[in-house]
């Protein structure tokens, strides 16, 4: 059949104007539009990884850890490249393993249009071994750091610990976050289509600053003994809660500050109530321990001496309020130690009315030695307790308050005061941070702590010798001596308040100690609180002294602090005769 030319040279027409098409196509793809093509492909490649910081390390005065980074992984998913009837058998095997539910895992694998999404952090090492070796199509892993704290509970009040998504949430790694935490880093990197890195692509980085590290003035074995001791009495006692703190009274710095009931940090969602720093958080009436401030008003703005005589019964009113002592008795005729060793609110009354100044004087003296102010730790939700002007003041407040009641104090703030007796009248703040350490493991300490005269060391030694009469059989803690060593010290026993009633009624009591070895040359303060003790006494005396003198007895131990051979003096407790 003969072949028609006009058809023929329109078929070709038509197959050459196509060709011509596709090839306007490819010349546009290739020169006018390849920019922004390849802008879009690059895009689907490149994936941005965060590189994190390595946390600075928290450790005791001696170097020894107490928080730590140490090697993790991060599990990843490329839910792009993971087939949808693959993602309910990788989410059934890589959440038991990770701790995790299957439904969150499996919400990220049905991300199908992501090429990058977390399923995990702070993974160990063994644990990302396992998942990888399983050679899930999607499923990789990524170098990063977990936070652990070796001592566990110890400490844990005052240390904290890091969450989940790698931030400081209690005590010092949240107040310290920024110093510890550093600068976090990213890499964007080349992904190809089987979810693979490529080597030779794409790569920019911005690299990741470690944090500095925090050295404390806590001591490890110090903090443990104090642990182990408040730990063992507030079950003992059945108590609410309870405190221990060992203050090296020279320096202001904190050797130990242990509280119970605690918390581990490794396993910190267990037990939420707890993440608190209750030593700076928790603020309780100090009871007869806050009667020394009232001592030191009396002997520098009252006359009064450590002989002056009271004649003291057991009750007495005033105004339209009746104060009594812990105990009844016949009315004795007490010095002014006296009063002092046996802890009677009506002879501290008597004293505190000798003192000028319808209570500005007492209430500056307490502002002085650091009442209804913060002490300025570095640790989070510091209390300053409560303290009211005395224009605040009713008729009959200042009586209460001269024995410790109506106020309150944290334990920190009541340690602090027990340490400027000891130091000569001379209060330095309480310290918990020596110094940081960077990078380069060099030591930076911190500057030294304020210091200010807040009493005379002639006032400070009288209040010294009265509190070693505290101490005596005649006193109220002779269950706080230590054999070979002078102690002075004072008890506390003061009702709480029931937050049912804001009344006094069925609230329980506050039971404390806090005293200072050797008496008559002062190195060491330990300061306890129990709080509601249920079993037993509930006397400062008995609930809290015994904790004082295990505490005090392995710190001088530690310490190396010999006793000093000296006798101690001869406090008068009665007047005459």
């Amino acid at each position: 059949m003969p072949v028609s030319v006009p058809g023929e040279i329109g078929r070709l027409l038509v197959v050459a104007f196509v060709l011509s098409l596709f090839a306007g196509r490819l010349v546009q793809l290739q020169t006018i539009e390849s920019g922004k093509y390849t802008a879009e492909a690059m895009k689907q490649r490149l994936q941005r990884i965060d590189l994190p910081a390595v946390r600075g390390a928290i450790t005791d005065a001696q170097g020894k850890s107490l928080a730590v980074t140490v090697e993790a992984r991060a599990i990843f998913a490329d839910p792009y490249i993971i087939k949808p009837e693959k993602r309910q058998a990788i989410a059934g095997a890589i959440a038991p393993v990770l701790g995790l539910n299957p439904a969150a895992v499996l919400k990220v694998l049905g991300r199908s249009k992501s090429r990058f999404a977390y399923i995990a952090h702070g993974v160990r090492p063994d644990q990302a071994r396992l998942i990888t070796s399983w050679g899930f199509l999607g499923i990789g892993t990524l170098p990063e750091y977990r936070r652990e704290y070796p001592n566990h509970s110890l400490g844990a009040g005052v240390i904290g610990f890091v969450n989940g998504q790698g931030d400081g949430a209690a005590g010092l790694e949240h107040s310290l976050n920024d110093m510890l935490a550093g600068r976090e880093g990213w890499q964007r990197v080349e992904i190809s289509r089987d979810g693979q890195h490529i080597p030779m692509g794409e790569d920019q980085k911005r690299p990741s600053v470690p944090g500095t590290g925090v050295r404390l003035t806590l001591m490890l074995d110090l903090q443990f003994a104090a642990q182990q001791a408040i730990e063992k009495q507030v079950r003992a006692s059945g108590a609410r809660s309870g405190t221990v703190i060992v203050m090296d009274s020279r320096t202001g710095r904190l050797l130990a500050m242990a509280s119970a009931p605690g918390y581990d940090p490794n396993r910190y969602s267990r037990d939420p109530d707890r993440w608190g720093s209750p030593l700076v958080q928790d603020s309780y009436e100090p009871g007869s321990t806050g009667k020394v401030i009232t001592a030191a008003a009396a002997i520098e703005k009252g006359g009064v001496r450590p002989e002056t005589p009271f004649t003291v019964p057991y009750q007495i009113r005033r105004y339209d309020r009746v104060f009594h002592d812990s105990h009844p008795h016949a009315t004795e005729n007490l010095t002014f130690a006296g009063v002092l060793a046996k802890s009677s609110n009506v002879g501290t009354i008597l004293a505190s009315e000798r003192i000028s100044g319808q209570g500005r004087q007492l209430y500056q003296t307490l502002r002085d030695f650091g009442f209804g102010q913060k002490t300025g730790l570095p640790l989070p939700g510091e209390t300053a307790g409560l303290l009211k002007p005395p224009d605040q003041w009713s008729g009959t407040d200042r009586y209460p308050i001269s024995f410790g009641q109506t106020v309150s104090v944290t334990a920190v703030q009541m340690a602090s005061v027990y340490a400027t007796i000891a130091n000569g009248g001379v209060r330095v703040a309480p310290t918990l941070v020596a110094g940081t350490v960077g990078a380069d493991d060099r030591f930076t300490p911190a500057p030294q702590p304020p210091r200010r005269q807040v009493i005379s060391a002639t006032t400070a030694r009288q209040i010294s010798d009265m509190l070693e009469g505290v101490t005596t059989p005649e006193g109220t803690a002779p269950k706080a001596q230590i054999p070979g060593y002078r102690v002075a010290g004072k008890t506390g026993t003061a009702d709480r308040v029931n937050p049912a009633c804001g009344c006094y009624t069925d609230g329980g009591y506050t039971a404390s100690f806090a005293g200072f070895a050797p008496a008559d040359d002062p190195r060491l303060v330990v300061q306890v609180v129990v709080q509601d003790p249920k079993r037993g006494s509930h006397y400062g005396g008995d609930a809290a002294a015994p904790v004082f003198k295990d505490v005090m007895s392995f710190a001088l131990q530690t310490m190396k602090i010999p006793p000093t051979g000296s006798r101690p003096p001869i406090v008068k407790i009665y007047a005459g005769g």
